[in-house]
C-alpha cells in the first residue's frame, strides 16, 4: 500500500532516524488528517491496536470483541518535531473524557488511546494527560479516560480506510474537540 498523499509504500522499510506514536482520538479517518500535513511528519497510516485479536479485519473491529482501537500511526522525525507537539494536536482534537465513545461513534474502538514507543515516550504521554487534564478541569470537564502505553501491535488497516479524507474530501469526519487548548510553556 502507497500513501495517497506522500506517494511512500505504508509497509516498506524507513529511515532510521524517524520515531513514531499511535494514536486513537475516534474515528480514524478524522484523526489521521490532523496528522498527514505537520511538519517533521513523515508518514501516517490508519490501523488497529491494543487488543486481543491478530489481523482484525475492519468489521471484526467494529462487530466482535477484539477489544482494538482505530488509531493513526504517526512516524515523525524528532529533529523537526517533537513528541509534545504531537501530543498537542492530539489532546485538542478530541475530546478524551468520554469513555468508549467520541460523539456518536460508540464503542470500544473509538476510545482514546496513547501507545509509545518506548518507556521515555510513555512517560512524556503520561504527563502531557496530567497538563492537559488541568486545563479541562479548569472548564468543568471530567477525567481523562486516555489508555496510555507502551504499543503492543498495530495491525493496518484496509487499503480504502488510508488517508480516507484525501481521496473522499467530503466523506464523515466526527472529530471534535473540547475548545480546550494544551498549554506548552
Amino acid at each position: 500500500m502507497i500513501h495517497h498523499i506522500k506517494n511512500i509504500s505504508l509497509e516498506g522499510d524507513l529511515p532510521n532516524n524517524l520515531k513514531e506514536v499511535v494514536l486513537g482520538a475516534g474515528c480514524f479517518w478524522g484523526v489521521e488528517k490532523k496528522f498527514w500535513d505537520l511538519k517533521g511528519v513523515y508518514l501516517t497510516s490508519v490501523g488497529y491496536s491494543g487488543g486481543e485479536t491478530d489481523n482484525p479485519t475492519y468489521e471484526d473491529v467494529c462487530y466482535k470483541n477484539t477489544n482494538h482501537a482505530e488509531v493513526v500511526k504517526v512516524i515523525y522525525d524528532p529533529a523537526i518535531i517533537n513528541l509534545i507537539d504531537i501530543l498537542k494536536v492530539f489532546w485538542e482534537c478530541h475530546d478524551p473524557t468520554q469513555g468508549m465513545r467520541q460523539g456518536n461513534d460508540i464503542g470500544t474502538q473509538y476510545r482514546s488511546v496513547i501507545y509509545t514507543s518506548d518507556n521515555n515516550d510513555l512517560n512524556l504521554a503520561k504527563e502531557s494527560m496530567e497538563i492537559y487534564q488541568k486545563e479541562l478541569e479548569k472548564n468543568n470537564f471530567h477525567k481523562i479516560t486516555t489508555e496510555i502505553d507502551v504499543i503492543k501491535n498495530y495491525f493496518l488497516a484496509e487499503e480504502y480506510h488510508q488517508q480516507y479524507l484525501a481521496k473522499n474530501p467530503n466523506g464523515y469526519c466526527g472529530i471534535g474537540g473540547t475548545g480546550c487548548s494544551f498549554p506548552k510553556e
